[in-house]
């Protein structure tokens, strides 16, 4: 059994939502797998209990749970009409519900009553640039104020939100929003990144210039930069409130209406547009935020490190439903200093702090204890996904922030919106393994053979429907591309991606992905993005792109086929690098990018990622005989990294 590092008191179980929702429907709250259990096989009384426990604002209760339950195909809450941002916005009065902070940036404390004014004058200056319901409202933004009350704005009205953050390259935010058409596009005049002020004026109209039917660019004043908007009609923040609306209006929308369009990582080609739903986001929410972090009303603030571009950013701006504060912050983490994070902990007594093992070993490396940069004794939880956390940073973590902190790594994805393990906080935190199966989620970990195995590395399987699958992919006819992504491998069974082991006493470990999706520093990004990139220069013949698991992190490991007579010096590895970063992100560029005689591909002519990952890391390869030329690889088992 794997060593107990952490347990929660008496107290604390007895004072934990998660108690009293299990007590309320009749398990004990210390026997966490029986209630989990109950869950899975009778998901109809499950979710009507979070649904009841939530307190759901709706203009129209559901008529029945779960209809048809089919994956894919399954109707959740039918006959109900309600809306998300109706729900985020209940919490009324003085107390704080966003603060913004950021490089640069003063803090600023909006309170509940101040949130809720701004977006109702967002809504109306929506309204006057002509949208309506079923309207795509797109953010191009840094992690900022202006971003959530536009979101709320927008779902309010029955909108679909989407958004993108500042440091993509215009073709990657171009191949996202082009699909969806928004009509109104939200940005910034720039962002602040490790002391360094951004302008996004080619950036905004380099987008702008190539989404189809964009009407308006609204732009906010972040940086102060002075810029020219030539590519649409454009307003500033300050003109889209400028009216004396003082109430929001709801519209009250079916269960699977719109609400976000979330991205793929590009993995394939062209990212995928995931749409998820107003109930199943909201529900999805509460359940993980309540009975999984234990969010408690009117007391808690949580915050968590991401940019509008990741899941996370909606996960956090979901908690204002459960009565907390969110925290904000845009900028580089470790600017200028690893403490910079944990003083603002302690600045806004932050109870719930979100996290990456990346940012976790950062503070590590230099040798930072945030337990004396920072007084972090409001501190309860830390939150920690993107990657695994390894056996090491849990040590690292009860001794070097605190000795009494749930420690919850989670896992889940875009895909869901939420998580399928993650943290259970009537049970004790044992080394180098997630505490638990979500609520709700009947996941399994499948063999080669289609066997739940217990114990041993498996497929990450979820065997029932759950309220936060997606509605579908935009645009996608029969739900053909939303069918292969999911159901492909195992007919009827979500197949998410990932390699899970569930430990004999409940718990779990993620090994990493099973596809070819990489995940540096806990943002997914996707090899088809880089391949369009660097494939681009003149030099390189071919290339492949995977990920090696390094210091608990993903590194992003390049090979490249040159053209003969040209050599991988110093100069073409910056060209590339270069490359990559102007038409994607700075997290796509490699950490490590190499020269090969060759790149493997199957006899169907696809390039096979899994089979170098798997050479590089020294694993057998199982499908060779599927390699039109497999003897490539060999190239691969002696790259020269780094010792």
């Amino acid at each position: 059994m794997t060593e107990v590092l952490w347990s929660p008191s008496p107290e604390r179980v007895a004072a934990s939502n998660l108690a009293r929702f299990a007590t309320t429907v009749g398990f004990d709250p210390t026997q966490y797998q029986k209630l989990w259990q109950w869950s899975v096989d009778e998901p109809g009384r499950f979710w009507d209990a979070v649904w009841r426990d939530s307190g759901v604002v709706a203009g129209r209760d559901f008529d029945e749970v779960l209809a048809d339950p089919r994956m894919p195909g399954a109707r959740w809450f039918v006959g109900a009409r309600l809306n998300y941002a109706e729900n985020l916005l209940r919490h009324r009065g003085a107390l704080p519900a966003v603060v913004a902070a950021g490089e640069g940036l003063e803090d600023r404390v909006v309170s509940r009553d101040e949130l809720y004014a701004l977006v109702a004058r967002a809504q109306q200056g929506l309204r006057q640039l002509g949208v309506v319901a079923g309207d795509r409202v797109a953010a191009f933004t840094p992690n900022c104020l202006e971003a959530v009350v536009v979101m709320l704005a927008a779902t309010a009205m029955g909108a679909v939100w989407s958004s993108s953050s500042p440091d993509f390259g215009v073709k990657g935010v171009v191949d996202r929003f082009a699909q969806i058409r928004p009509r109104v596009l939200l940005t910034t005049d720039g962002y602040r990144y490790g002391g360094k002020t951004h302008t996004l004026q080619d950036r905004i109209n380099g987008v702008a210039s190539g989404l189809p039917g964009l009407e308006h660019v609204v732009v906010a004043d972040f940086t102060g930069e002075e810029i020219t908007v030539h590519a649409s009609e454009s307003s500033s923040y300050a003109q889209l409130l400028d009216n004396s609306a003082g109430t929001v209006h709801f519209e009250q929308v079916g269960p699977d209406h719109p609400l976000f369009i979330m991205y793929s990582s590009g993995t394939t080609g062209v990212p995928k547009s995931i749409v998820h739903s107003h109930a199943g986001s909201l529900l999805t929410h509460y359940k993980e935020h309540r009975l999984h972090v234990d969010l408690h009303e009117d007391n808690d603030t949580i915050f968590w490190f991401t940019t509008c571009g990741w899941m996370m950013w909606n996960w956090l701006v979901s908690s204002l439903a459960s009565g907390a504060a969110i925290v904000l912050y845009d900028g580089s983490p470790t600017h200028p200093g690893a403490e910079t994070l944990w003083r603002l902990a302690e600045r806004h007594r932050i109870t719930h702090f979100g996290t990456s093992p990346k940012f976790l070993s950062a503070c590590e490396n230099v040798g930072l204890r945030p337990s004396t940069a920072a007084d972090l004794a409001g501190m309860r939880t830390l939150l920690s996904t993107g990657s695994p956390l390894n056996p090491e940073q849990f040590d690292w973590v009860y001794g070097n922030v605190g000795d009494d902190i749930h420690l919850a790594s989670i896992s889940g994805g875009t895909d869901l919106l939420g998580c399928f393990v993650g943290g259970v906080p009537t049970l004790p935190v044992r080394r180098g393994e997630l505490q638990g199966v979500v609520l709700g989620m009947a996941v399994e970990a499948w063999n080669e053979q289609g066997q739940a195995v217990v114990g041993e590395r498996g497929e990450l399987v979820c065997t029932k429907p759950f309220p936060s699958m997606p509605v579908g992919f935009w645009n996608d006819d029969g739900d053909v591309r939303y069918h292969a992504a999911y159901f492909e491998q195992n007919p009827g069974v979500w197949t998410h991606g990932d390699f899970i082991e569930l430990r004999p006493g409940g718990g779990a470990i993620i090994h990493g992905r099973s596809d070819t999706t990489l995940n540096p520093g806990g943002i997914r990004i996707g090899t088809a993005e880089i391949y369009r990139a660097v494939e681009s220069l003149p030099e390189i013949l071919d290339s492949i792109v995977v990920g090696r698991p390094a210091d608990g992190d993903v590194e992003v490991v390049l090979c490249l086929k040159l053209r003969e007579a040209v050599t991988l010096d110093d100069a073409l590895v910056r060209r590339v690098k270069t490359t990559i970063r102007t038409a994607t992100t700075p997290r796509h560029v490699p950490a490590h990018i190499f020269e090969v005689s060759d790149i493997p591909y199957t006899i169907s002519g696809k390039k096979v990622e899994k089979a170098v990952r798997d050479t590089i890391m020294g694993a057998a390869v199982h499908n060779r005989d599927a390699l039109a030329n497999p003897e490539a690889l060999e190239a691969y088992r002696s790259l020269p990294f780094p010792a």
